[in-house]
């Protein structure tokens, strides 16, 4: 908690200044919030920012966007990563600036954020830094790129968390509802229900963003091909898999793997 305490009297220590750090403070703390807004920048690898309701996977050569007063916490599975946090003071700004948000780094973004890569502590208004991170800021409305769509619904109901488990722990194996609601002892109309009621998802849905997640982490990871990563996680036709792959991170995953070992 001590630890907690440090990060948010750090970032809210000034009010007014914009505070830049390129450490992982933020890693496995409890949830918690600022009053300014956080801008999360991930090279190298993939993180993890848990909220309340869903889980947010953010990829490499990606940011999120934080509003303030947002409760989350972050998690990061990979010893390479490399990420840079930029926190605002508060404003009055609305619209893309209120809402949580995750957006590929554009080629504008990355020159700015290469230009003050050595930057790091407070810049007070009055300051060319500051008015520098305010113009970086501002941009990011501008651009009109489209989000980042895996958000994974959470749960604290024990019987789902347990079926979730076991999916994960299958996703190389041809699952249906059908086959997973009499595993589970349940009826596939019971099942449908629960994960409509708890997770708002249907379990198709569901188990699509598990698989696509689960890639990524290969494609990562791993020296597999496509081919063999779509096996892998249950797909036997590389068409679907690459398709639904797009329809989730706006990517093929050949473009993702470039992306990634950047």
């Amino acid at each position: 908690m001590d630890i907690l305490n440090q990060l948010i009297n750090s970032v809210d220590g000034q009010p007014d200044s914009i505070l830049v750090m390129r450490q992982q403070t933020e890693q496995r703390l409890p949830s918690h919030q600022h009053d300014k807004a956080q801008l999360l920048l991930v090279y190298g690898g993939i993180a993890y920012l848990q909220t309340d309701e869903k889980d947010f996977y953010i990829p490499s050569n990606h940011y999120i966007w934080i509003p303030k007063n947002y409760p989350h916490n972050l998690m990061f599975n990979t010893q390479d990563l490399y990420i840079i946090n930029i926190y605002f003071p508060a404003d009055e700004a609305n619209g893309f600036y209120d809402e949580l948000g995750i957006y590929p780094v554009s080629k504008l973004l990355a020159e700015m954020l290469s230009f003050s890569e050595k930057w790091q502590g407070d810049y007070c208004k009055g300051s060319w830094e500051f008015e520098f991170l305010t113009t970086l800021k501002n941009m990011l409305s501008k651009e009109n790129l489209k989000k980042f769509s895996i958000q994974l619904p959470t749960t604290d109901d024990q019987r789902l968390q347990t079926i979730i488990e076991n999916i994960k722990s299958r996703l190389n194996e041809n699952l249906t509802l059908d086959d997973t609601a009499s595993l589970s002892g349940m009826s596939v109309r019971s099942l449908t229900r629960l994960f409509q009621t708890k997770l708002h998802i249907t379990f198709i849905q569901y188990l699509k963003m598990l698989r696509i997640i689960r890639a990524m982490e290969l494609i990562k990871d791993t020296d597999l091909n496509m081919t063999q990563i779509a096996y892998e996680i249950g797909y036997s036709n590389i068409s679907a898999f690459s398709n639904n792959f797009q329809q989730l991170t706006n990517m093929r995953p050949t473009e993702f793997k470039i992306v990634s070992s950047h």
